[in-house]
């Protein structure tokens, strides 16, 4: 299967934006939805069909995703190899809870295939409620009953979901304000957000201290932290700005933690399955966690969740864990088959070749752009920083919206993120060919161009 025939070939088309009927849909959606929408306020259109790294809005508008639901639609939107068994599993049965069934081994199985090195014989999987968050509140509930302990060690930039447990392990302030206290005896540490170092350094010169930051917490008997039940970490964090860290950082953090018999979480419900050049991002560091929450890219647009787990850790009792939809039978169908897709056309190899391929040309427009800072990434998983200018650093999360927007009115959706908004995410479908990554590309450097100018 071509890549090309996945996506609506005439992408990217502008009709009419904002199209007339779209805008009368926000109206009503805005007037009878709760506050809290996030994506129609910052990406106003109203989405009709999807097809590989293509969508097409009610007007007839046809736009370059790469936004990719969120790192979700890795293997690209509406995969007719994802889409024909999740109905021939539609016609069997589609809700079991945690009963067995075929499909349920099946995923399991495949799961296991993909894990790097001795992981492969040696993890159970443990399903649980359908969205990344449930899948670390998992992974926090099984290391506090692993080890007898309550205190987590988490990272600033964090981002891992919006219940009370994930807030509390997520750095951002916005999303907890008025909510405190959540879980109590989280402690937060500096990532390796190296264009940012909180400690003025360099990568050539900087030993790592911010991993050295780490180990001095737990050596130190008067840090204030007690003995942690885990440390949990986004190997390249996404929300916080696709910040990529040197290899060496991830790999000594996991040596800390073993010294310090911590048990070691990487998330990878965001970078997982293929998007940053490897299966998993923690592959990049060669390093081995005991916890790895899954999600996002592993029901190939449904909504599946789990955790992965070396065997030592299996020290669950009967129910100790559950939830009423752990492991829609629909959503494991969807993630067999993606599985195989991702398997069958090596996508983790593409993922890389079309990443490397976007942050060079990425690079060059910021070469020549004052309002660039940063263009960063692995795989298809990039951030481009935008900043006042490249001296100061300061941020502009000002011009990254209008950039944005820019984008988008010419047929391009992206998204921000990182610490100050004001980082462009590029997470499109990893079924995205190179003509569509050119187009989307040309059409990004025409609008920094243009904000640029009016400034």
């Amino acid at each position: 299967m071509a890549f090309d025939e996945l996506s609506f070939e005439e992408a990217p088309k502008i009709v009419e934006f904002p199209g007339s009927k779209s805008k009368k849909m926000l109206q009503h959606q805005k007037k009878i939805e709760g506050s809290a929408l996030s994506y129609p306020i910052s990406i106003p259109i109203v989405m009709d069909e999807g097809r590989g790294a293509t969508i097409k809005d009610v007007d007839g508008n046809i736009f370059i995703d790469f936004l990719g639901g969120a790192a979700v639609l890795s293997v690209g939107h509406c995969n007719p190899y994802v889409l024909e068994a999740v109905r021939t599993q539609q016609n069997k049965i589609t809700h079991t809870l945690d009963f067995t069934t075929e499909i349920r081994i099946e995923l399991i199985e495949k799961i296991r295939e993909v894990m790097p090195g001795n992981l492969k014989d040696n993890v159970k999987i443990q399903f649980g409620g359908p969205s990344g968050a449930d899948a670390v509140e998992m992974a926090l509930k099984l290391a506090k009953y692993y080890t007898d302990r309550h205190v987590f060690i988490s990272f600033e930039g964090a981002y891992h979901g919006m219940t009370a447990g994930t807030l509390s392990v997520s750095g951002g302030t916005y999303w907890k304000e008025r909510l405190m206290p959540l879980m109590p005896e989280v402690h937060f540490v500096p990532f390796a957000y190296c264009y940012r170092c909180p400690f003025n350094r360099v990568p050539d010169t900087c030993e790592l201290e911010c991993a050295s930051y780490y180990e001095h917490i737990l050596e130190d008997p008067y840090s204030g932290i007690f003995e942690p039940a885990a440390v949990l970490i986004e190997p390249i964090q996404g929300e916080g700005g696709s910040i990529v860290p040197p290899t060496t950082y991830v790999k000594r953090i996991e040596e800390i933690s073993r010294e310090y018999e911590v048990p070691f979480i990487c998330d990878e419900i965001q970078a997982g399955f293929c998007r940053t050049g490897k299966f998993f991002s923690f592959e990049h560091s060669n390093s081995t966690p005991d916890i790895m929450p899954i999600s996002k890219a592993l029901g190939g647009g449904f909504p599946l969740a789990g955790i992965v787990y070396r065997e030592e850790f299996d020290v669950w009792k009967k129910a100790f864990h559950c939830g009423t939809f752990r492991g829609n039978v629909s959503a494991m169908a969807a993630g067999v088959a993606t599985i195989d897709f991702m398997v069958e056309y090596d996508l983790a190899s593409y993922a890389k070749k079309m990443g490397d391929y976007m942050l060079s040309e990425l690079a060059k427009i910021g070469s020549t752009s004052r309002i660039i800072g940063d263009v960063r990434g692995s795989g298809l998983m990039i951030g481009v920083e935008i900043v006042e200018d490249k001296e100061t650093k300061h941020p502009s999360p000002n011009l990254t919206a209008a950039i944005r927007d820019e984008s988008l009115s010419r047929g391009i959706i992206l998204e921000i993120g990182g610490h100050y908004d004001n980082v462009i995410r590029f997470l499109p479908p990893l079924v995205i060919t190179k003509e569509q990554a050119e187009k989307g590309i040309a059409i990004f450097g025409e609008a920094v161009e243009k904000v640029e100018k009016s400034v």
